[in-house]
């Protein structure tokens, strides 16, 4: 039971570093745009990641069950999971790079597998399926998607002066910034309710796979608490290092995103809004003309998502046989 206790604050220390870590999703472009002040914008995405966290729970059935073979899940193996996504957040977050914390989870929760198992303890159609094929498709949608919104936005305003522009796309950024916290908690949120829910079917606590009633407001209020803390690094990062953003920019960014995210968590698919909305801030930027778009900075965060999954996967691998050899 000690070991329970400490696997559900660890999931929400983690859901904890996620909100923080993935406020930028919500309110950087808001922010670096001066729609919104950072504390109005911080405010806003805690409630409304507060919100979207309690609608379903169709990505935490997807997180909990198809990704490892749950007969085989044990709580230290949890507990490793735990550790390693957490472990390559705060890495990523005093670098400032704004990563997966969805990769970080299912690398933790793969590579304890693989320690604790071998490979015949990971579904990998599920992972196939679930996790890496959102991962690759939801950036290209979501730059496809901001590409033509930004394009369609352009040929709107072609003939209006950016003052008046800028004010009514500014006005619109609260509806935008709204739009994808609500979305950000609807899919973020659910994948920690996931794994708590995974931990209680294993120690025998619950008998079928269903989120209980108080993981769905732990898990919405740690996400809430974590995103109001806001992680300053990251919104710079993303508000003003990748391009020049303009409150048409940011609008057509974040509604872009926040669509793919809401279609992806109405069929239950786990995917990354950090590199959802980083690809749909570079579609508008692409929109505008290419050379708008800091590609070098582009590329950096590119390689933290190719090394987010296989780290944290490293980190929970290493956590796990380490227990293993000391206890």
């Amino acid at each position: 039971m000690v070991l329970l206790i400490a696997i559900v604050a660890l999931a929400l220390v983690f859901d904890y570093t996620n909100g923080f870590h993935d406020t930028a999703n919500a309110i950087a472009t808001a922010v670096s745009t001066r729609a919104l002040s950072p504390r109005a914008a911080v405010a806003l995405a805690a409630s409304l990641n507060l919100i979207g966290a309690l609608v379903s729970t169709n990505v935490a059935t997807t997180v909990g069950k198809g990704i490892v073979d749950t007969d085989l899940v044990t709580l230290p193996l949890v507990l490793s999971a735990l550790i390693g996504a957490v472990t390559w957040n705060f890495v990523t977050w005093y670098f400032g790079l704004p990563s997966s914390s969805s990769q970080a989870l299912f690398g933790g929760l793969i590579g304890a597998m693989l320690a604790a198992v071998g490979v015949s303890g990971v579904e990998w159609g599920g992972v196939v399926t679930k996790i890496i094929l959102p991962m690759v498709l939801s950036p290209v949608i979501g730059f496809g998607a901001a590409w033509l919104l930004m394009t369609a936005l352009y040929w709107i305003v072609r003939r209006r002066s950016p003052e008046p522009v800028n004010r009514t796309f500014r006005g619109l950024q609260w509806f935008s910034t709204g739009f994808i916290a609500f979305s950000h908690g609807g899919n973020d949120a659910q994948k920690t309710m996931g794994i708590i829910t995974l931990a209680l079917l294993s120690s025998g606590v619950i008998d079928t796979f269903e989120v209980p009633f108080w993981v769905k407001i732990a898990c919405a209020l740690a996400m809430a608490a974590g995103t109001y803390s806001g992680g300053w690094r990251i919104i710079h990062t993303m508000g003003s290092k990748i391009m020049k953003l303009d409150p048409i920019h940011g609008f057509a960014a974040q509604t872009s995103a926040a669509t793919v995210i809401q279609v992806a968590t109405h069929f239950g698919f786990p995917v990354s809004t950090t590199q959802t909305i980083t690809a749909a801030i570079l579609g508008v930027g692409s929109a505008r003309r290419v050379s708008s778009v800091r590609w070098g900075v582009a590329g950096n965060i590119a390689v933290a998502w190719v090394l987010t999954l296989p780290a944290a996967a490293l980190v929970a691998a290493g956590i796990y046989l380490a227990g293993v050899a000391i206890f």
